[in-house]
Formats: C-alpha cells, structure tokens, sequence
C-alpha cells in the first residue's frame, strides 16, 4: 500500500469531516515518485476541547509505524469544524 493511501485510510480513525493528505516530497530533494513528506489537513469533531499538541500526538500515534518507517517529514493542520 502506498503511503499516501496509508495515512488517509489509518486516519479515518478520527472520523474526520474533512481529510487532505498531499505528498509534498517532489519539493524536496528525494528520488522522484518518493513518498517521505507529507502535509496533511484534517478536521474532526475529536479535536474539540483539546490544544494543539494533543491534537498532534492524535495525528502521530495513529501514524506511528509511517512515521517510524516511510515518512521524513510531516505538516499538520489540525480543526474543528467550528475553526
């Protein structure tokens, strides 16, 4: 599986509203057609009440075995419906 493909399925966990996972990793300088940067947008209800970090460790946890194994960098966005 692909790790774009990865990250979207694995994130569904949050329930989210809406989801954009966009490989950045062209803009770097890694082999072409390599999947190491990501940034991801997510909006979900179990982001409510919580700051920043938790919302972030959510993200990471989920992500733990891409982020041990596939991805070098990955950006954040991280909402509520009513941000």
């Amino acid at each position: 599986m692909k790790v774009k493909n990865s990250i979207e399925t694995k994130l569904q966990l949050l329930q989210p509203q809406f989801l954009e996972v966009v490989n950045e990793s062209d803009k770097h300088n890694v082999p072409e057609g390599s999947e190491s940067h990501f940034k991801v947008t997510i909006v979900s209800d179990g982001f409510h009440g919580k700051m920043l970090i938790a919302r972030h460790r959510m993200v990471n946890e989920i992500l733990a075995d891409e982020l041990a194994q596939s991805i070098h960098a990955l950006v954040l966005h991280t909402w509520t419906m009513e941000e």
